[in-house]
């Protein structure tokens, strides 16, 4: 005869297994449920006309002109998908990043086009230098080619104000300098631009995931690393200690960067801050899912929403994905 302790984890054993019986008794007590409106979707924007570039490390994805914007943010609503982020690819780069700030740079075109096509489309833009200038960090550089913390904050700030003036409704500093958030907040709450909301990257990791997105935006160094600025991959702890500085410093919302090898930090930020929380599943990881399903060794319709449960799982209020489009899509035909 089963002892008490038996007879109860084998009576709950059996309740799982009856409520796993249909797809519809699933989908009845599932516990995690991914929506349209969970997902950002990363835009790369470059200058010209009729251009829809795809890129080769990331199928599926391309780079557009700003004509073609119109009809991205219809696609987006008509999904359910509320929000974008933009990264620009600009025309010429120089030492100090000139077209990251400038009032009519590639960035600030795009959101003037987007806001125009749908005011309800949520605009978010990437802050960061390393689009623009000619060395590829995130930052200008100083003797010995070394990054300049409080230089490059300046530029930093002079782009999320420019960014704002031009309509974004959400400025996401992505450079990991010290102190830019403050610098952001600082800037434009000083031009009258208070509601303007920060994103912050604020634990963004020196990681491998990336090689993909810099192909998409140049953004390549052309010499050395990030790792300097950008988090070592080991430091768990130091991250939830930059995303609470971040905060401090007026973030209204933070991310963690990469999603799948940090899902851990997004549950342990979760867990401690009463904010929302992003992650962003990077190129990297949409790659690898590309590359697996294109030469038939995983279902992408099974694997796709696989990973973007264990992100929303995790904690992540806010999921930016390259997989946004279809993930809407499978999930609008799922409700059909």
């Amino acid at each position: 005869m089963l002892d008490t302790n038996r007879a109860t984890q084998l009576a709950l054993s059996r309740r799982h297994r009856r409520l796993r019986r249909s797809e519809t008794l699933r989908r009845m007590v599932r516990e995690t449920r991914l929506a349209a409106s969970d997902f950002v979707y990363p835009l790369f924007v470059t200058h010209g006309r009729d251009v829809r570039a795809p890129i080769a490390a990331m199928p599926g994805q391309s780079r557009l002109s700003i004509d073609q914007l119109p009809d991205e943010a219809h696609e987006l609503r008509a999904l359910g998908i509320p929000a974008l982020i933009l990264f620009g690819l600009p025309a010429r780069k120089d030492a100090r990043a000139s077209e990251a700030y400038a009032a009519d740079g590639i960035v600030q075109q795009a959101v003037r086009v987007l806001k125009d096509a749908d005011p309800d489309l949520v605009v978010l833009t990437d802050v960061c230098l390393c689009e623009y200038t000619d060395h590829g960090h995130c930052g200008v550089l100083g003797a010995g080619g070394v990054v300049e913390n409080d230089a490059s904050v300046e530029l930093i700030a002079a782009t999320a104000l420019s960014q704002a003036e031009a309509g974004a409704d959400v400025v996401a500093p992505s450079d990991m300098m010290d102190g830019r958030v403050g610098a952001i907040r600082g800037t434009l709450d000083g031009a009258g631009l208070p509601d303007v909301a920060i994103l912050a990257y604020a634990a963004k990791f020196a990681s491998a995931f990336y090689g993909p997105f810099r192909e998409a935006a140049d953004s390549t160094p052309a010499f050395g690393d990030r790792r300097s600025y950008q988090m070592d991959p080991p430091n768990g702890r130091e991250a939830l200690s930059e995303i609470a500085q971040d905060l401090a410093e007026g973030a209204d919302m933070v991310m963690v960067k990469p999603a799948l090898p940090y899902l851990d930090l997004i549950r342990q930020a979760r867990d401690r801050m009463d904010c929302p929380i992003a992650a962003y599943n990077v190129s990297g990881e949409y790659a690898m899912v590309k590359a697996a399903a294109a030469n038939g060794w995983l279902e992408e319709n099974r694997v796709v929403p696989e990973v973007l449960t264990a992100i929303k799982r995790a904690g992540a209020d806010l999921i930016l994905t390259y997989h946004a489009k279809e993930m809407a899509r499978w999930l609008q035909r799922a409700t059909d």
